[in-house]
């Protein structure tokens, strides 16, 4: 992607405001309808927000409100992702993954996991929800899979 491009897309996202912080996206094409107020980007999608969250996929849908501001992301084909919540990083990843910045929902969809990076926790399971508000979260499974944790323990010594 050329430098102009790249100018052209932070420039866009600038001006819809997303959250005080900078965002920056970069994909191989774009795509607006503002009418439906719904904004694509696809192949080689890479999303910057801040200094530390960052989102990876095909191809990501922005819709936004009647103000211009964004109300839902939804990343398709090889989703995965970086964040910073609650003093803490995780990465994740599965088929669908989701954000609703007014709410500050994030849910994976299909194959999900989600890991915290500082204590080495996972979960696995076809549904993970995430509300950043609350600090909660929500894992189910599948017809085929379980949902599973896995985490490290210490031992004290006697």
């Amino acid at each position: 992607m050329d430098r102009a491009r790249k100018i052209i897309l932070v420039v866009f996202f600038m001006i819809v405001g997303l959250r005080a912080e900078q965002v920056e996206i970069v994909a191989d094409s774009f795509f607006a309808d503002e009418n439906k107020q719904v904004t694509e980007f696809i192949g080689n999608v890479y999303i910057k927000k801040g200094s530390y969250d960052e989102l990876r996929a095909a191809k990501v849908v922005v819709n936004f409100d009647k103000n211009r501001q964004p109300i839902k992301y939804t990343a398709t084909t090889n989703a995965n992702f970086k964040v910073f919540m609650r003093e803490k990083h995780y990465t994740g990843k599965g088929d669908v993954l989701t954000y609703e910045p007014n709410k500050e929902i994030y849910t994976i969809t299909g194959n999900g996991h989600l890991k915290e990076i500082d204590t080495d926790k996972n979960v696995y399971g076809e549904k993970i929800t995430i509300d950043q508000k609350n600090g909660t979260y929500n894992v189910g499974s599948g017809s085929k899979q379980p949902v599973k944790f896995i985490f490290h323990t210490e031992e004290k010594k006697k």
